[in-house]
């Protein structure tokens, strides 16, 4: 057998080093490019009719601009027939701002022909409210619920109520405006001063519109995001008979008064009292002692001669007669006793 030795040939390229290295360089610059650039996001774009350059995109990169959070929204923009600018919504994006959020609620104003500027959409959204969910209350009114207010009519008897108000916003007034709590504490408000106001609590009862109708007229949304359609009155409970309360509750403070004020009296009058007894007892025990002279003045005037036996004879009978005249004048003569036979 035969075996046929091959020669080896060599294989000519026709691309010499040079070539190679370019095209290399080519294909790392294409795949940097296409890092850098979102060809696909520009070619929705492009398809959509939004007009956004590479250069634009380029320049998003450069300003650390996510591009799908521009480029997104301008197709939706776009697709909706409402002509923003992108720089307005890069602008809005770098400030801050949804920019998402915001174009939809644009697209949804523009659906309900409601007038919504793009600038004052991005000056509600940087002011923190939610843009979107304003514009759906503007179209779909909202039904904020009252906790219970309770008010005490003329006649002191206590009325609770609870109220609906259906409310709408208010997009001119939305910054700076006030919120919701402002418009319960203001219905709350309105609802007190209506019932106070009212001579009996049956009247409130029979009349709840005139809490409706008193508070509506107040303007209570003025300097509100809101603007209040109607307020209706869903429920109405009687409470305490609070004028009666106070009334029992004055009438016990009374009856304390008064009784301190007789306790106070009471012990001055034994305070008093018990004067009057040590000023007797002194009185007495004076009087003892000057009867305890007598007797020695008595000799002493006998010894010295001012006075003589018969002068002390007659005052012993004086002394006599007066015991006796005392003892009959003290005595009880029975008028109704029949005279001895």
């Amino acid at each position: 057998m035969t075996f046929l030795a091959t020669t080896t040939t060599d294989w000519n390229f026709p691309f010499s080093g040079a070539a190679i290295a370019i095209a290399i360089a080519i294909l790392i610059f294409v795949i940097i490019f296409l890092r850098f650039v979102p060809i696909g996001l520009w070619i929705s774009a492009l398809s959509s009719g939004a007009k956004v350059g590479i250069f634009s995109l380029i320049g998003m990169r450069l300003r650390r601009v996510a591009p799908h959070k521009i480029v997104l929204p301008l197709i939706k923009l776009t697709k909706a027939g409402i002509p923003i600018p992108i720089s307005q919504l890069e602008a809005h994006f770098l400030a801050g701002g949804r920019v998402d959020a915001t174009v939809n609620a644009l697209i949804a104003a523009h659906r309900a022909k409601l007038d919504l500027p793009f600038e004052r959409a991005a000056a509600i959204d940087l002011a923190g409210r939610d843009v979107l969910e304003a514009v759906r209350m503007s179209v779909n009114p909202k039904v904020i619920e009252t906790p219970i207010v309770s008010g005490v009519a003329m006649n002191g008897v206590e009325v609770k109520v609870v109220a609906r108000v259906t409310v709408r916003t208010n997009i001119e007034r939305l910054i700076g405006g006030a919120g919701e709590a402002t418009i319960i504490a203001r219905v709350g408000e309105g609802i007190v001063t209506t019932v106070g106001s009212a001579a009996s609590h049956r009247e409130v009862q029979e009349n709840p519109d005139l809490i409706s109708k008193t508070v509506l007229a107040k303007g209570l949304d003025a300097g509100t995001a809101y603007e209040i359609l109607s307020i209706d009155i869903a429920d109405i409970d009687i409470g305490r008979n609070i004028g009666a309360a106070l009334q029992i509750d004055q009438a016990e403070a009374d009856k304390k008064v008064a009784e301190a004020k007789a306790e106070e009296r009471r012990s001055l009058a034994v305070a008093e009292e018990q004067e009057m007894r040590a000023k007797v007892q002194e009185m007495r025990a004076k009087v003892v002692a000057s009867e305890a002279e007598v007797p020695l003045a008595l000799a002493e005037a006998l010894r010295s001669g001012n006075m003589g036996f018969m002068d002390y004879v007659n005052m012993q009978n004086k002394q006599a007669d007066t015991k006796m005249r005392e003892n009959i004048g003290g005595m009880q003569i029975d008028v109704s006793a029949k005279p001895v036979k």
